[in-house]
């Protein structure tokens, strides 16, 4: 067909060919005919997908150790292999890690102690429904297996939370009061800018929903998070698979970490109180002697989505953290997220993400940049 070539229809044949809204816009070249311009085809260019801005290995290298075996899962709980794991990370903007001694909770972990702990308290405020509800900045609670902080009285009961991908530690937060929690919440959870959607609320809404940095003040000895922090879903209660897995790849990343000579931490985080002051001192400079990443802490979590995923990790690489050359890891400030993990691939992703900040990709569920910045390949 020539360029500028027309097909001359009857008006009958287009009634039959044509949905009404589409001969409105045709022009009619006498009482029964209709001219239809043929288009000439397009040309489509493919673009070239972007490169993730960090860098990656496309597989977890064979390991080189004896791995623990696999274990034996139930039989109705199959592990889903089909699903592409990019983008199966719920975005979040700040993840509570509730520090409460135990390996496994209830399946909900707001039920734990009949509704009275930590993780209730935080969801009553920043859960939905909650006063602080904001669908725009979601945070996290999660519990996990590391102790608290014991405070001096010991008679206090005491919660200690870790908070990511702010890498910071809070080591009170008293249960005789809800003030600790307000504060924590105003001070260190809320956004310090809102989304463009909230911008119809009231004066006093949108107050309500801001970060108060007064209110920092009343949380004592928080401190930055030198770690390397290794999350493994191992909530039983929720569902077996984590509940059988988990447990077999904690010891697994630790025996292969302190193979990397990297100190594992298991003891609660001693904080002395404010009248303590020498031992204090000499306690702050033991902390600033210890470089990032030189020690790692090991602990199974709670819910995390994705139970089919199982194993479900999240490693949180400090800011600040080296590599083996002296050079900063490209990961340190990240918290990236691994599904799927096996015994087999421990070894790997130590080396490969711990120590090389490389991202495996086809393990990788999503992660998370100091800042809030969500990572996607």
């Amino acid at each position: 067909m020539t360029k500028g070539a027309c097909i001359i229809f009857t008006t009958h044949e287009l009634n039959y060919l044509l949905p009404s809204f589409l001969l409105m816009s045709l022009r009619p070249i006498a009482r029964s005919t209709w001219r239809l311009r043929v288009a000439r085809p397009r040309r489509h260019y493919a673009i070239p997908p972007r490169p993730p801005p960090f860098p990656t290995t496309p597989t977890c290298p064979n390991a080189t150790c004896t791995c623990s075996a696999m274990p034996e899962l139930p039989p109705r709980l199959p592990i889903d292999y089909k699903t592409a794991l990019n983008g199966t990370m719920a975005p979040y903007a700040e993840q509570v890690l509730i520090c409460t001694g135990q390996e496994d909770w209830s399946s909900k972990i707001e039920e734990e102690n009949s509704g009275d702990n930590l993780a209730a308290d935080l969801k009553e405020l920043v859960g939905r429904g909650g006063t602080y509800a904001d669908p725009y900045h979601n945070i996290s609670v999660t519990n996990s297996s590391f102790p608290s902080t014991v405070p001096g009285r010991e008679e206090i009961q005491n919660s200690s939370a870790y908070l990511f991908p702010s890498f910071k530690y809070v080591p009170f937060l008293p249960r005789v009061s809800f003030d600790a929690v307000q504060a924590l919440v105003q001070g260190h959870l809320l956004p310090t800018k809102l989304n463009p959607a909230h911008d119809n609320l009231s004066p006093i809404h949108k107050d309500r929903l801001l970060r108060k940095e007064e209110a920092k003040a009343l949380l004592y000895g928080v401190q930055d998070v030198k770690d390397v922090l290794v999350l493994i879903c191992g909530h039983g209660g929720r569902d077996a698979r984590c509940g059988v897995i988990g447990p077999v790849l904690k010891l697994d990343f630790e025996r292969l970490l302190e193979k990397q000579d990297i100190g594992i931490r298991n003891g609660p985080v001693v904080v002395k109180g404010p009248r303590e002051d020498e031992e204090r001192k000499v306690l702050r400079e033991e902390e600033e002697v210890r470089r990032p990443g030189e020690t790692a802490k090991v602990g199974l979590i709670s819910h995390i989505g994705g139970h089919k995923f199982a194993g479900n990790v999240i490693l949180y690489i400090p800011p600040g953290m080296r590599m083996a050359d002296g050079k900063e890891n490209p990961l340190a400030g990240c918290g990236i997220w691994y599904g799927r993990v096996e015994p087999k691939h421990v070894e790997g992703i130590v080396k490969e993400t711990v120590l090389g900040g490389k991202v495996i990709e086809d393990l990788f569920r999503g992660g998370i940049k100091q800042g809030g910045e969500i990572l996607r390949l």
